[in-house]
Formats: structure tokens, C-alpha cells, sequence
């Protein structure tokens, strides 16, 4: 370097030029292994063991003292990472990933890292690692692992800038720190304008392992999802709520059948309303799960429709949008016994539409009740003791079922789910001249008796069918509880024979772990309702409580930065006051120094501890013991390596103490 050059040299000590140790590293690893492990279930097999063996590469140059692997090396390693992540995805783009990228470019930063600054950049790394983890679940564990996530690397961050600090006092400092930010964060939770839909935009791939129903039914297709044991949704109700049985939650209806497969097709728009019917009302609100379908959950029937939804003429519910972040609605829903008792001609055409040569013994069967004449409602009756009198099994292991599958379901295998039953009995009740559809939904529900709230789950999936009968309307007859009346009443596990296996929450040994499960989900309810469902309305509704009324984002913007503004000034003030208040060694010092300057001995400017006790104790013989004790305690504890809490009460009670004759 010539004397003439500008460029400055860094200090041994800083970032730039401070290696980083094997504790350095070692808190590092743990701390993307808090964030990246949630990503762990969802990555690649192999990219999980890549990424593992190139942190375990970064410990071994450090045990063994070796130069890191060139530039050119890890530049390789990333190609070939991303080559196999196309492989695996087709695409290096999209939630899956880009995820899976930045977990791979986690490991390959832990190999290129070598001082602290490097380490600063692979800790902020990890803490966009936590935002990913939020993508895909926003559950209670998933924050709790999240903030344990962001302690670590602050801890980490902390360790970087006071490496000889003792690990107490480092981890102190970062829970202060975090302390400092908790009430800026929840003044932004709150405050921070809300947009309407969920909080992270996802691509088109997010919604592929959503679970629910759909627009078709098929046989099975109910029973595989009636194995699962996730919530569909959630409903508090203003008041008691209506009886099991009564709890029907109407959801897709299928109209069109192709001799396997019903599908809804074309629903049209309600134009308004309908007139209030008689029957018991309920008023309740739902917090419905993503399914990534438009429709939303009722009982039957519903009288008010939520906000951003609209009503179809066969009394469906439509989301604007797909569902795919959790939903909260209100609904008001009376008990009734019949729909639409004006219902237009075409679609009654429609509902006794059936393929051509389908399920021949099916349709012999429904054409001779119709011979025998009587009306439809007697045709109906004669269809549901068709099916108690049938000795039929109720199973979530039906048998495969051919072309034909009403035939084979009604007249060979006499074993099914829901679906077989609703499916067969409007197949009959068409065949004989008797409009009717499925409605799919779920049937149920159980009583959390924690938070008094229903929890619908999967396992509740239901199938019942509607006939129009001229003077009511559409009916509802549910042909699965006309043959197995226990599933109704009890359940699903009510309704399967005691030698079928049952989902293993449904056991009836499981009992201790089903009341965890309610206290789980009720606190898991909350969170849903009160951080995950705080959308505009809520903020508005929390505002207008607070006094504000009108509270539009540029409101909310000011308000947000007057209280920011205000936590900064406290803090400033705080930290200033920190700053100019001596801690309680230097303070006793100071006592020590006013008492001696009393009797005349005056610290000069340039006198140090030592010299200066020396000089007071000759110029104060009669005091000289406690005046050199008092120094030699100060002198370990100002310049020793640790201060500790009885050593300084010590010394503030010998400077007490302190008698200058």
C-alpha cells in the first residue's frame, strides 16, 4: 500500500475479518435447523440429505482446519441442485420450488461462509426462511416454532457482535431486544391497513393438497374422505344448537348423472330471496377451512346469505372467489320442510334426466312401483322400505362397483357409504318419473364442550337426496338414515358394524385423547378467530369501538406512525437515561472520591484508582486499611473479567461504612 492510497484497511476485530468459530457455526446450523425442519416433510428426499451434507461439509473444514471448497466448486453444487429441483417440479419457479431453492441456497451460503459478516448474511437468510414456513400453515405450533426460529438468530446475531460476551448475557440481550420489537409488532398487527383476502399471495400451486368436497360424486369418493379426521369447519351459534340429526350442511348439489358420476353442472343465481319460512331458526357463525371451491356450509335452509356471496335457485351458497384462506361468515338458517314449491319446468325436466340403458333392474324396479299407481310421495315410501328391508351393510370399504353400479349396489353387494344409498335412491326415484338430485355436504357434527362450539370435520361427509313433491316442493329424504338410522343419531361410528375399523379418533379407548383434542381446538378456534380472521372488517369494527369512525387506511396509516413515533421517542429516552445513569460500582466510586475530597484529598484529573488510594491513605493514616480496601475491591471489580452482585454490595456498604478521622 503506497502512502498516497485513500483505500482504508479493516481492523483485525471487525465483521469483515473476524472468522467465525466453531461455536459460531454451531448456533448457526441450529438456527436454520429450527426454520428450515417444518420444510423438511415437504422437500425432495434428496435435497433434504444435499442440503444436510453441505452444512456437515462446513463443520468438517472447520474441524480440520481446511481451506473452504473454491467458488467455483459451490457454484457447481447449485446447479446441480437447481437442475434436480426442475427435474423434480418442471419449473424453478412457484411456492414448491422456490422454497426448495432458498433451503438449498441455505446450505450452499453455510459453505462460502467464513467471517461473521458471512454469517450475518446466512442469518438473514433464515429469517426469510420463517416468512416461507407462514405460506403454508399459519397454525399455533408453526408461529410458536417460527418465534423460536427468530429468538435463535437473533441470539445468533448477538453472538456475532459480542463473541467473548458470556452466553447468559447474550441471550439477555436478545430477549430485550426482541421484548423492544413485541409491542411495535402488535401496534402494526392491529393498526396496519388490511387488505380483503388472505395476507400471503399465493401461486396457482399452493391449492393442490386442499381437501374437501367436490363437484362430482363417484362411489367411494365420500367414504376415503370420511378417513379423515380434519375440520371442514367450525360453528358458534347464538343459543343452543338444533338436534345431530337435524344438523344438515348443505353444500354442492348434483343434478346430472352419466350412469357412474353425478356432477352439479350449471347453477343459476337466486334473483332475490326467498319469503321467510316457518321453523325454528339459528343464528351462528362459521369458520370455514380453505377448500378451494366457491361454495360455503349452511343448515338447511339458510334465510340470510354473507357478505361477498350469492344464492343459487337451488339453494347453494357462492363465495365471490375460491376459498383458499380460512373464512369467517354469519348465517341465520330456519328448519324447514320443503324448497321451492314453484320450482321452473326445465329444471324439473333436468331432475328426472337419466342415461339411456343404464342400471336396467334399477329402472324395472322403479317402473313396477309406479304401475302399482299412488303418488309420489307413496312412491318414495315404497323406495325406503325397499331399503330397511334390504339388510344392507353401511361400510367405509364398499366394493368396487362396476358400470352398472346401482344395479350392483342394490341388488349384489348391498355394502356402501352414504353416497351408494343417496346415489341409488335418486337413481329410483328418477327411473320412476319422481324429479330428484343429491345434495352433498356433511351431516352432524360434534359439540366441543369446551368452547360450546360444533367442529364438522371430513369424516362427517354426507349425502342425502331432494325429491319434488307437488304442493311442498323439494323435500329432503335421506336414504343412508332410512337404512341405517344410526348414523344420524350417533354418528359414523354409530352407524358402522362393531367389527369395522374406525378412525383412530373414534375409538372409543381414545376418550382421554379426544377431551386434549377439544381443549386444543378450542384455543386453536380463537387464533383462527382473533389473529388469523382479523381482516378489514374486524379492524373496523375494533376501530369503531375505540372511538374512530371512518377509519380508511390513510387513518389508520397516521394513527400507525403517531404510535410508532411515540414507542421510538420512549425508547430513545429510555436508552438515553441508561446511558447517563452510572452503574452501582462507578456510583459507590463516586461516594468513595466526594468523602475523601471532604477531608481534603481531591482526586486530580490524571490520578487512577490505585494512586490515588495510595496518596488518601497517607494523607489519612488513621483510615488508611479501609481506604486501600475499599480501591483493591473497586480495582478487581472495574478492570476484572467478571462483576458479580456480591462483590458490589460489598464494596457499597465498606464506602457506607466509610469513617475519615
Amino acid at each position: 500500500m503506497t502512502l498516497g492510497s485513500t483505500k482504508s484497511v479493516p481492523h483485525p476485530l471487525t465483521p469483515e475479518m473476524r472468522q467465525l468459530t466453531l461455536k459460531d457455526l454451531t448456533w448457526l446450523t441450529a438456527s436454520f435447523a429450527i426454520v428450515i425442519a417444518p420444510h423438511v416433510t415437504r422437500a425432495p428426499w434428496w435435497l433434504t440429505l444435499l442440503t444436510a451434507c453441505l452444512f456437515a461439509w462446513r463443520f468438517y473444514y472447520t474441524l480440520n482446519r481446511a481451506p473452504l471448497p473454491s467458488r467455483w466448486l459451490v457454484v457447481a453444487v447449485a446447479l446441480v441442485g437447481m437442475f434436480g429441483v426442475w427435474l423434480e417440479y418442471r419449473s424453478l419457479f412457484g411456492r414448491q420450488p422456490g422454497i426448495i431453492l432458498l433451503v438449498l441456497f441455505s446450505g450452499l451460503k453455510m459453505l462460502e461462509s467464513r467471517t461473521h459478516r458471512d454469517g450475518a448474511v446466512a442469518a438473514f437468510l433464515g429469517y426469510f426462511l420463517i416468512i416461507t414456513n407462514f405460506l403454508y400453515t399459519q397454525t399455533i405450533p408453526t408461529a410458536g416454532l417460527m418465534c423460536a426460529g427468530v429468538f435463535m438468530i437473533t441470539a445468533t446475531l448477538v453472538g456475532f457482535a459480542a463473541p467473548n460476551r458470556a452466553l447468559r448475557l447474550n441471550l439477555r440481550t436478545t430477549a430485550v431486544l426482541l421484548a423492544h420489537a413485541a409491542p411495535a409488532a402488535l401496534v402494526l398487527f392491529v393498526l396496519f391497513p388490511r387488505v380483503q383476502g388472505p395476507l400471503w399471495g399465493l401461486p396457482q400451486d399452493a391449492y393442490g393438497g386442499m381437501t374437501g368436497l367436490s363437484e362430482t360424486m363417484t362411489p367411494g369418493n365420500l367414504s376415503q374422505l370420511a378417513l379423515s379426521d380434519a375440520i371442514a369447519f367450525r360453528a358458534a351459534f347464538e343459543g343452543e344448537p338444533p338436534m345431530p340429526l337435524l344438523r344438515y350442511w348443505r353444500g354442492p348439489v348434483l343434478w346430472d348423472f352419466d350412469g357412474r358420476t353425478w356432477s352439479a353442472g350449471m347453477s343459476h343465481l337466486a334473483a332475490s330471496p326467498e319469503k321467510p319460512l316457518a321453523g325454528p331458526s339459528y343464528r351462528y357463525s362459521v369458520v370455514l377451512e380453505p377448500h378451494n371451491h366457491h361454495w360455503l356450509f349452511a343448515l338447511e335452509t339458510a334465510q340470510t346469505v354473507p357478505e361477498r356471496a350469492r344464492m343459487t335457485l337451488d339453494h347453494q351458497i357462492l363465495y365471490t372467489a375460491p376459498v383458499r384462506s380460512r373464512l369467517r361468515y354469519d348465517v341465520v338458517s330456519t328448519i324447514a320442510t320443503g324448497l321451492a314449491p314453484d320450482e321452473e319446468r326445465s329444471a324439473l325436466l333436468r331432475a328426472v334426466r337419466l342415461p339411456v340403458g343404464s342400471n336396467p333392474r334399477a329402472v324395472a324396479l322403479a317402473q313396477e312401483w309406479r304401475s302399482r299407481g299412488g303418488a309420489d310421495v307413496e312412491i318414495v315410501q315404497r323406495a325406503l322400505a325397499f331399503l330397511r328391508q334390504g339388510k344392507f351393510t353401511y361400510t367405509l370399504e364398499p366394493p368396487l362397483l362396476g358400470t352398472d353400479s346401482v344395479d350392483e349396489f342394490l341388488f349384489a353387494t348391498k355394502a356402501g357409504f352414504c353416497e351408494h344409498f343417496s346415489s341409488s335412491f335418486t337413481f329410483l326415484m328418477r327411473a320412476a318419473g319422481v324429479p330428484a338430485r343429491v345434495v352433498t355436504g356433511y351431516q352432524g357434527g360434534e359439540l366441543n364442550p369446551v368452547d360450546l362450539i360444533v367442529t364438522v370435520r371430513q369424516s362427517d361427509a354426507h349425502a342425502w337426496s331432494e325429491v319434488f313433491l307437488r304442493g311442498r316442493g323439494w323435500v329432503r329424504i335421506d336414504p343412508t338414515a332410512a337404512a341405517m338410522p344410526r348414523r344420524v343419531e350417533g354418528g359414523l361410528a354409530g352407524a358402522l358394524p362393531q367389527t369395522a375399523s374406525l378412525p383412530f379418533m373414534m375409538r372409543p379407548q381414545m376418550e382421554f385423547l379426544r377431551a386434549m383434542r377439544n381443549q386444543w381446538e378450542a384455543v386453536a378456534h380463537k387464533w383462527n378467530v382473533w389473529v388469523l380472521g382479523y381482516n378489514p372488517e374486524r379492524q373496523r369494527d375494533l376501530m369503531l369501538a375505540l372511538g374512530m369512525r371512518d377509519a380508511d387506511w390513510q387513518k389508520l396509516s397516521a394513527l400507525l406512525f403517531a404510535f410508532l413515533g411515540l414507542m421510538t421517542l420512549a425508547l430513545l429516552v429510555w436508552s438515553l437515561r441508561r446511558l447517563t445513569r452510572p452503574d452501582p460500582v462507578q456510583r459507590a466510586w463516586s461516594l468513595y472520591c466526594a468523602k475523601l475530597a471532604r477531608r481534603g484529598v481531591v482526586r486530580e484529573p490524571h490520578e487512577g484508582p490505585r494512586d490515588y488510594s495510595t496518596r488518601a491513605a497517607r494523607a489519612l493514616p488513621a483510615s488508611r486499611r479501609p481506604i486501600l480496601r475499599i480501591a483493591s475491591l473497586y480495582i478487581a471489580l472495574r478492570y476484572g473479567e467478571k462483576v458479580s452482585r456480591p462483590s458490589t454490595a460489598r464494596l457499597q456498604r465498606l464506602v457506607r461504612e466509610l469513617r475519615l478521622t
